[in-house]
């Protein structure tokens, strides 16, 4: 099975050893700000990257739950719902609020 090769993308490494990550690398492999990449060093020297497997562990949210769980249980009596005036109250703030959580940020957002 023979591989198809495409022209090769290059970045150059800064003194701190960092580098941007080409456009058309960023596309094939679907990179957003923030991911992570994993290289891989092949028997024959060569390496590889790829996008690292997305974990769904955040541990800042794990440990504020189990906080909040701990809490909870301390002292069951402090827990109360939310009154309906409240409820409606935030509705009418952000009703007129048009969000795309997919939409790219802008430069000021970055």
């Amino acid at each position: 099975m023979t591989t198809k090769q495409t022209p090769c993308s290059e970045s150059t490494l800064t003194k701190r050893y960092q580098t941007t990550i080409p456009e058309s690398i960023r596309k094939v492999l679907g990179l957003k700000k923030h991911d992570k990449i994993c290289y891989t060093i092949l028997e024959d020297g060569q390496v590889t990257i790829s996008r690292a497997a997305q974990t769904e562990n955040d541990p800042i949210l794990e440990n504020f739950l189990v906080f909040l769980a701990q809490e909870l249980k301390k002292n069951p009596q402090h827990l109360q719902g939310i009154s309906a005036n409240l409820v409606s109250h935030l509705k009418s703030l952000v009703a007129d609020v048009d969000l795309d959580l997919d939409a790219p940020l802008s430069d000021e957002d970055e």
